[in-house]
């Protein structure tokens, strides 16, 4: 069975979480307390050396770290991952602008945000909050004339895209401000359906949050 290795409040966990629940995938859970260090010991480091959760091991011992990475390998083979040449390319497109645009600035300020951190990464605030924008409106002009990301069905890009950007206005931003984007996160949230809550960092007494 698939082990995946999991801190609750973490989006980037959650996408796995997901897919996994989407495709009807049973595995196996492994909490890691990434604020008492479990992500950085030494056999935590053998399966992802960058010391990050997720990781999904596989039946075989193998390990898949990076969120992305774990769907597309997850998804191969089903109508989450187009295997069309073209298509396909654009799914992995929209991986690529979610770890370059969008995780680290929404998710690095609503994670500054939701556990007190705000303050000590002060001189980063403003540059973030300039590259969030541009980030919500670049996912704004590309959502004008399509229903999900890649088309007209779900796929990893839009379950990606999804999980830091709705949670966009924990750290100030408003979607009201991007109307196209706002119908997006509707309609993924209903393809989605509704067991797959988002977990507060209060839930982790470590977490300073």
């Amino acid at each position: 069975m698939l082990t995946l290795c999991d801190y609750l409040p973490s989006q980037n966990a959650w996408k796995v979480r997901v897919l996994l629940g989407l495709l009807g995938i049973a595995y196996e859970t492994r909490h890691v307390s990434i604020f008492e260090g479990e992500s950085h010991t030494e056999a935590f480091l053998k399966l992802n050396p960058a010391g990050a959760v997720p990781v999904l091991g596989l039946e075989n011992g193998e390990a898949i770290a990076e969120s992305n990475a774990i769907l597309a390998y997850l998804a191969e083979g089903t109508p989450y991952l187009p295997s069309d040449r073209v298509l396909r390319a654009k799914v992995m497109q929209w991986l690529f602008f979610e770890q370059y645009h969008v995780e680290p600035v929404i998710g690095s300020l609503r994670f500054w945000t939701l556990t007190g951190r705000l303050e000590r990464n002060q001189a980063l605030v403003a540059g973030k909050r300039e590259a969030g924008a541009r980030a919500l409106a670049g996912l704004e002009r590309g959502l004008q004339d399509t229903r999900f990301l890649v088309g007209n069905a779900l796929t990893i890009a839009d379950v990606a895209v999804y999980a830091y950007s709705h949670r966009a206005e924990d750290c100030g931003f408003a979607l009201a401000d991007y109307p196209a984007v706002g119908s997006w996160v509707d309609r993924v949230s209903a393809a989605i359906g509704p067991g797959y809550p988002v977990h507060p960092y209060s839930i982790d007494p470590h977490s300073g949050g």
